[in-house]
């Protein structure tokens, strides 16, 4: 998502959390705050978490201590919606249409393609270069 390209860790945190605050305080919202408070919303268990404040923002999480994180789960939703709205790379629109028809819903078609995507976007910065399309797409269909 290009509009989190440039902005700093904690930055891009508190756009998460302004954007949950102001949701839960009914006040009007940007677009992009409207897509994290939506993407937060289908997310229950986060939400104490984010009436923390300052702590969400500063908090570590480390796989090693079978923690996951939660503002790269919401991203990575974010990034899925993205790529189906734009059908980028091509095809993938009409494979979140199979998985959301299959497993009952939008949000667990996402859940199943994350796997794919994480492994891409690592892929892509253990290798430094753009993420490979092809590969991508054949680990989602593989998923259908």
């Amino acid at each position: 998502m290009t509009l989190f390209a440039n902005q700093s860790r904690e930055a891009m945190r508190r756009a998460y959390l302004e954007a949950w605050q102001k949701f839960t305080a009914q006040q009007p919202l940007t677009e992009l705050q409207k897509q994290l408070a939506a993407v937060i919303a289908e997310h229950r268990q986060y939400h104490a978490w984010l009436a923390q404040d300052e702590t969400a923002l500063s908090q570590e999480f480390t796989p090693e201590e079978g923690q996951q994180n939660p503002f790269l789960h919401l991203g990575m939703h974010l990034a899925l919606r993205e790529q189906v709205t734009t059908n980028r790379p091509a095809g993938i629109a009409a494979i979140h249409t199979k998985l959301t028809h299959r497993h009952g819903g939008a949000h667990d078609a996402e859940h199943r393609m994350m796997n794919a995507l994480g492994t891409a976007m690592w892929e892509a910065q253990r290798l430094a270069r753009a993420p490979d399309e092809a590969s991508y797409l054949e680990a989602l269909q593989r998923l259908t």
